[in-house]
């Protein structure tokens, strides 16, 4: 299962020692020159119905596509628990950093780790051929005939450009509503099984995604927030390898709804200036 990387940690320890500096008497003018934030969370998802094509014409012989394949997502939210398991079950890591410009504009890297299963031992309509016999039927698919999962996962990899609007502000809180809009790389690990040819998976581009996320913020003094998000998004898997060689395609695209509730720090950037 993926670890949380070594790396990720170290700086999430950096970070935390400038949260704690709250000493200072609270002032919403300390955001004028900008602020850097970090936010980590959890996510339930959806997902609409798929046509997936699935083809090899090098080790083996079937090109077919199965129309209107539904399929779910894989909480894993049982698996939460000490920092080497905080990774297994569906997250987000987003990085950012809001000008605080008159517009209140800001600019992100988000990392959401989301898990897409087709579901097992449905009925679709198949068209193509397998070993050169043509198809043309509505089949029932099982876990041995063909298995898709990116369970490690469906990754949203996005830079996204982001609108904050104040809802309501006084001196030690604020209330604010987020809007994003990004487009990234699906960086994923798809588990396969083709024909009873299985593919234990491995990370790898496999092609694009385009999202749009609305939310409210809360922040409380100038270092912690809790936001709650709603995201749609378009991933589109262009070249995805499965069978046990990997010689196999899988080509398809779906639609995304995901709801996040994250935790996040700030980091105004005159923390860096005082004396």
């Amino acid at each position: 299962m993926f670890k949380m990387p070594t790396c990720r940690i170290s700086f999430i320890l950096f970070v935390l020692p400038f949260f704690t500096q709250a000493q200072d008497k609270f002032s919403w003018k300390d955001y004028s020159k900008g602020t850097f934030y970090l936010s980590w969370g959890y996510n339930r998802e959806v997902y609409s119905e798929s046509t997936l094509h699935l083809y090899n014409h090098t080790s083996d012989n079937y090109d077919f596509t199965m129309y209107h394949a539904k399929a779910h997502d894989k909480s894993n939210f049982e698996s939460i628990g000490p920092i080497d398991k905080l990774t297994i079950p569906q997250y987000n890591l987003h990085i950012g950093y809001l000008f605080n410009d008159k517009r209140n504009l800001g600019i992100e890297l988000s990392w959401d780790h989301l898990k897409y299963v087709v579901t097992d031992d449905q009925v679709l309509h198949l068209t193509g051929q397998i070993y050169g016999r043509p198809i043309d039927l509505d089949t029932l698919v099982t876990h041995d005939f063909v298995h898709i999962q990116h369970t490690n996962g469906n990754n949203y990899l996005m830079l996204n450009v982001l609108k904050k609007t104040s809802l309501y502000k006084n001196a030690f809180s604020e209330l604010s509503w987020q809007n994003k809009v990004g487009a990234g790389v699906l960086y994923s690990y798809t588990i396969s099984t083709v024909l009873n040819s299985y593919d234990p998976g491995h990370f790898k581009p496999q092609g694009y995604v385009i999202g749009l996320n609305t939310g409210i913020r809360y922040d409380l003094f100038k270092y912690f927030f809790l936001e709650t998000t709603f995201q749609g998004a378009f991933a589109h898997y262009l070249s995805t390898e499965i069978g046990a060689d990997r010689q196999g395609r899988l080509e398809h695209h779906f639609f995304s709804g995901a709801a996040a509730l994250q935790f996040g720090f700030n980091l105004p950037t005159q923390v860096f200036n005082r004396k």
